[in-house]
């Protein structure tokens, strides 16, 4: 998957894309294309941070070998754009981490897969990317696990559990990638870690992981504060397998060489009251969260369960403008994307972010577990949550700040 900066998380797993051309000489005649030319570069580049022997995905793409037997798959998939995940609509803001291929790299596959997938001259295979081994941000400067390993049970509902790991850290550090590893991928349903103080204050988060994403990374220039003495707390959902296993989860952390110009901290709105009647389709939630001072938008991650159905962010200006700043017609909960903004939002003190989400409860949801039940918040796959979580950035060098102007956008 292409990936670009951030990820509050999965974040980030099967990813099927292969470039392909038909070009032409200089003599005028076609040129066929290759594995070892055209289609392994871009491989290297969009498909190899998850398709690759210790990935998240469930196949690596790493050499012609690999990928000859999903050929015809890798066609099918990119051409229903189902790959990669993307689920913004492009009618409403642009998005730095937009994975998703151009109509020419589309055709180009097809077109490659119907020629018979041809390996074409090793010499032409450009470099293998290099990667750290078993980690997606590269080696971290440090790693903290849980001080224990939990006994997870071979079935049945694992509550919520907290694990707090000190840092140890006697002063202030920035850090600018985190990644959670967990011991035992299989149970881990999601994590998220947060700080807190010596007196169990929280007092600021690190992000969280899903299956599909498991590092947050920071663009350059900027990070995430951890105040000397911090303790993560991890809040680890585990789901059953039909074995007990145990599991110790660790973070890996890579800290900036010197002060960011940017900071990243976030928060969200969040509706926990809500109802969703038994058999309904389309049943609306709303919440919303008002800025106290002025502040710059940078992503947006909506989270539902698997009555999800679509999410809208909008942003009520001061004047009574609004923007739609992220909408996502069809929610994915197996993709929980983080959608980062190609420019932060200028937010000014008292602009309001409303965050609208529909849940089909009915029959037609073939995700439903029981369309024949009310559902309300909870914490487990089948109950459901509504939260439109967001990252905001400050900037401690006014020179890194964008201008207004050119953040702000409108729309009515």
């Amino acid at each position: 998957m292409k990936k670009h900066l951030l990820i509050p998380g999965v974040v980030v797993a099967a990813v099927f894309c292969v470039f392909t051309i038909t070009g032409s000489s200089k003599n005028g005649k076609n040129v066929a294309v290759t594995f070892t030319k055209d289609v392994a570069a871009i491989l290297y580049q969009n498909c190899a941070e998850c398709h690759r022997p210790t990935g998240v995905a469930p196949m690596s793409l790493m050499n012609f070998k690999e990928v000859r037997p999903w050929a015809r798959s890798v066609k099918e998939r990119v051409a229903d754009r189902t790959m990669p995940p993307w689920f913004a609509d492009p009618k409403h803001g642009q998005f730095a981490n937009n994975p998703s291929l151009s109509q020419v790299e589309i055709d180009t596959i097809s077109a490659w897969v119907d020629a018979g997938s041809p390996k074409g001259d090793e010499k032409d295979l450009p470099p293998a990317p290099k990667f750290v081994e078993g980690w997606v941000i590269g080696t971290p400067d440090l790693v903290l696990s849980m001080q224990e390993e939990h006994a997870v049970p071979a079935d049945g509902t694992v509550p919520y559990l907290y694990f707090r790991i000190p840092t140890g850290f006697t002063e202030d550090r920035w850090v600018q990638a985190v990644e959670i590893k967990p011991g035992d991928r299989r149970v881990v349903h999601h994590v998220i870690a947060t700080l807190e103080d010596a007196q169990r204050k929280r007092i600021g988060g690190l992000g969280g992981i899903t299956p599909n994403k498991t590092a947050i990374i920071s663009p350059p220039g900027s990070a995430r504060l951890v105040r000397a003495g911090s303790v993560i707390v991890l809040q680890m959902h585990y789901t059953t397998i039909g074995e007990a296993t145990k599991d110790r989860t660790s973070v890996g952390l890579i800290f900036t060489k010197e002060r960011p110009k940017i900071v990243l901290a976030g928060g969200n709105a969040i509706n926990t009251g809500f109802v969703i009647p038994a058999g309904v389709a389309n049943h609306e939630v709303r919440a919303s969260t008002t800025f106290k001072d002025d502040t710059y938008l940078y992503s947006l991650m909506p989270h539902m369960h698997v009555r999800g159905k679509d999410f809208t962010y909008t942003a009520v200006f001061p004047d009574g403008r609004t923007q739609v700043v992220l909408h996502v017609p069809k929610y994915n909960f197996d993709w929980q994307l983080d959608y980062e903004l190609k420019e932060p939002l200028f937010l000014p003190k008292g602009t309001r972010l409303d965050c609208v989400a529909h849940f089909d409860n009915s029959t037609g949801n073939k995700y439903n577990p029981d369309p024949s039940k009310s559902v309300r918040w909870g914490d487990q796959t089948w109950e459901e949550m509504m939260i439109g979580w967001y990252t905001t950035v400050s900037y401690l060098d006014p020179s890194a700040k964008p201008s207004v102007a050119s953040s702000s956008g409108s729309e009515r």
